[in-house]
């Protein structure tokens, strides 16, 4: 059975967090999304961990949901993680490293908060501590505490907080996790990257690809997500997709795909510099070098720039795309060794370009929430309603705009040192001329 899963998400009490992030609150949009686990986040937060311990209850072996769940809902289930954020100094260079942890209970999660509180670390300032301790002997920590327990590297290309950064981060995952670096059966995408980056680089191609949102707020959930084809909704069934070799794709507990940001869209994709407003793509930077041609300072390196340095010749080229019968792009690895994935806009985003509003205003608003509520969530909206349905329900612009984005027809300008890319699914005077024409219908 397919379970649409979220992991990596922060909870009120992460620096930057909406107070929104509270357990019953992901849960219900959780619901809207379509998403059936979601982690608890942040439990090395001692405030946080009591509201876990307030709030849930074991539902499953190692998987976890809200007390006195109304049972008219959906269902909604939790597993714990927590981000970790390292700041070390390894090979004459200060690392900065940020990784997700994984535990089977609550009782382990309390286990490792005291072994991290007496080693010096500060956990009470932010819901993702940051700790002196390396990836390394983190990822010894936490196994030595309970072999269960699991590490996946978080948004590994991020320039100054990814594992392969290139401000601050390591050239492979031995030289980063030393002799644990086998421990580690997956990574994290970010949202700078995709599956098909990730697949240009060796020791990646034995590991699972996964991608989660890093939510901050409710609305951003789901924005990426892994789907897991398990036998049941359990912890240990959890891990056992993670570590299986991706070439095993015809056995249970299995990752089935995974939903991704268009990379273009993430802040770090391209090199530049925000102040001086230059965003450069890798063969740019080859020719003219990382310094601003504006103010001759460094830039900050892009992931894409940053994959190509670290890919081997040999793995280039190796997507290929596929649509299925709703007309969605697919992208597949063509040695079938590793799980598609489909690349998506957030659906609010869709519904504002259309309306040509903003994601802010309450029309879009009002219209994401009539399609999810109608069409079940707005992951089948994306992926799965068909077009005529949607127009039924939101009209002909939106329709057209999840069509669009369906088959990749659409413009993003690169996000670059902390911008987020811009998506145009319609190019100027596109969203005019449909206003303009009312009666026009769609063809799909």
């Amino acid at each position: 059975m397919h379970y649409v899963t979220d992991l990596h998400l922060h909870s009120k009490y992460s620096r930057a967090v909406s107070p929104q992030m509270i357990l019953p609150v992901m849960a219900a949009y959780a619901r809207q999304k379509g998403i059936d686990i979601l982690t608890a986040g942040d439990f090395t937060h001692p405030v946080w961990f009591k509201e876990i311990q307030s709030f849930l209850e074991e539902a499953e072996e190692g998987v976890y949901r809200l007390k006195n769940e109304d049972p008219k809902l959906k269902p909604i289930r939790f597993i714990l993680s927590t981000e970790i954020s390292s700041i070390y100094k390894q090979g004459d260079k200060l690392r900065r490293i940020h990784n997700l942890l994984f535990v089977p209970s609550l009782e382990i999660a309390e286990k490792l908060t005291k072994a991290l509180v007496s080693r010096g670390c500060n956990l009470n300032a932010d819901g993702r501590p940051i700790v002196g301790i390396s990836s390394e002997s983190l990822l010894e920590l936490l196994l030595s505490i309970d072999d269960r327990s699991f590490l996946i590297p978080c948004h590994i290309w991020t320039p100054h907080f990814g594992v392969y950064g290139s401000a601050s981060g390591f050239d492979s995952l031995e030289e980063a996790f030393g002799k644990y670096a086998a421990d580690v059966y997956g990574i994290e995408t970010g949202l700078s990257s995709d599956p098909d980056m990730n697949w240009q680089v060796k020791e990646l191609m034995n590991r699972s690809i996964l991608s989660f949102s890093d939510a901050h707020s409710p609305a951003k959930m789901s924005r990426e997500a892994t789907v897991f084809d398990l036998e049941e909704s359990t912890y240990e069934n959890i891990k056992k997709a993670i570590m299986r070799l991706p070439k095993k794709l015809d056995t249970p507990n299995k990752i089935a795909y995974t939903i991704e940001f268009y990379p273009e869209e993430g802040k770090y994709h391209f090199s530049g510099h925000r102040n001086c407003k230059v965003s450069l793509g890798p063969e740019e930077i080859r020719e003219g070098g990382t310094a601003c041609p504006v103010c001759h300072r460094r830039m900050t390196e892009g992931v894409l720039y940053r994959v190509q340095e670290l890919s081997d010749e040999s793995l280039l080229d190796r997507v290929g795309i596929k649509a299925d019968a709703a007309g969605v792009r697919w992208y597949t690895d063509r040695k079938n060794i590793q799980p598609p994935y489909v690349k998506l806009v957030p659906l609010l985003e869709i519904a504002a370009e259309s309306l040509g509003s903003t994601v802010a205003s309450q029309k879009a608003k009002d219209l994401y929430a009539k399609l999810c509520s109608e069409l079940e969530s707005e992951l089948n909206v994306l992926l799965k309603v068909p077009i005529a349905a949607i127009e039924n329900v939101g009209g002909m612009k939106v329709a057209q705009g999840v069509a669009k984005v369906r088959e990749g027809q659409i413009a993003i300008e690169p996000g670059y040192d902390g911008e987020y890319g811009k998506v145009m699914i319609w190019q100027k005077g596109e969203v005019k001329q449909l206003l303009d024409v009312p009666q026009l219908k769609l063809d799909f």
